[in-house]
């Protein structure tokens, strides 16, 4: 069971590991049988951000996170941090199933961080390790969609860097050709982007200005989750990505087999006219 990652983190035993949950979050008992019970479930820990820190946000400046447990008018957050992790659950079990072998994705036994950011609504999570830190005040956790979304996303970087920092070896050549071909056009880079979330006042995330390629591979990471969703539940994918431009053809199969034991349930492209 992964609850030995937390309780190397903790120092104790299940039980007492339980019990601290259950101290920690004394003011409110929902989000205690919520924390406790993911805990029970994946070896989760909830915990809050260590201590107040200034977080360096690269073209967001600096921003100040202060520690803040998901308990009280914050416990909407932690009810949609367990729902997505219990339809990643699910997603893994149906990709084993209709694959040869075990996705080489961890998604579970994590050391979940809360946060608030002061004054500021970003960033709304980031990864490090095997722990994951989530703002309370985030732009992007305001729906269990969003959060599913967005855990995805950072479950990824984390994985891309137990996998050798795959990204930076994989797809650092064609995401800097691809922005040498568009420059800052959205236009141009609209069908290479996994993801059509733009920056405000700037372009697609994967291409936006101090983005590397670890962030485009996160966003192909997430795209997959989407697409593989819709299809492994018998629903046709609009416009799959692998299909939009070569380049993405060879970025998909890559992460295919690098994380996902080689499964796409997304039909194949038609052949071009």
């Amino acid at each position: 069971m992964l609850a030995c990652v937390a309780l190397l983190l903790w120092g104790a035993t299940p039980s007492e590991a339980e019990a601290q949950l259950e101290q920690r979050f004394a003011a409110d008992a929902r989000a205690a049988a919520l924390a406790v019970a993911l805990f029970q479930k994946t070896g989760d820990v909830v915990l809050p951000l260590p201590a107040e820190e200034d977080f360096d946000g690269g073209y967001r400046g600096i921003i100040h996170l202060v520690p803040q447990l998901p308990l009280g008018e914050y416990r909407a957050h932690l009810e949609r941090v367990c729902a997505a992790l219990a339809d990643y659950d699910a997603f893994f079990e149906r990709l084993e199933q209709a694959g040869q072998g075990k996705p080489r994705f961890r998604w579970r036994g994590l050391e979940l961080r809360f946060f608030r950011s002061v004054k500021r609504r970003t960033p709304a999570a980031f990864a490090s390790g095997w722990v994951v830190s989530y703002n309370v005040n985030g732009t992007l956790n305001g729906s269990v969609r969003q959060v599913r979304d967005l855990m995805f996303h950072e479950l990824f970087h984390s994985n891309d860097a137990d996998h050798r920092d795959w990204s930076a070896r994989t797809l650092q050549r064609q995401h800097r050709l691809i922005r040498l071909k568009c420059g800052g056009d959205s236009a141009c880079l609209q069908p290479y982007a996994p993801d059509p979330l733009m920056v405000r006042g700037g372009t697609y995330y994967s291409f936006q200005p101090g983005n590397d390629e670890r962030e485009y591979g996160a966003d192909l990471a997430l795209r997959y989750w989407r697409e593989q969703r819709e299809a492994l539940a018998g629903r046709a994918v609009a416009k799959p990505f692998k299909c939009l431009t070569p380049e993405n053809a060879t970025a998909w199969a890559a992460l295919v087999d690098e994380f996902f034991a080689g499964v796409d349930a997304v039909p194949a492209c038609a052949a071009p006219r």
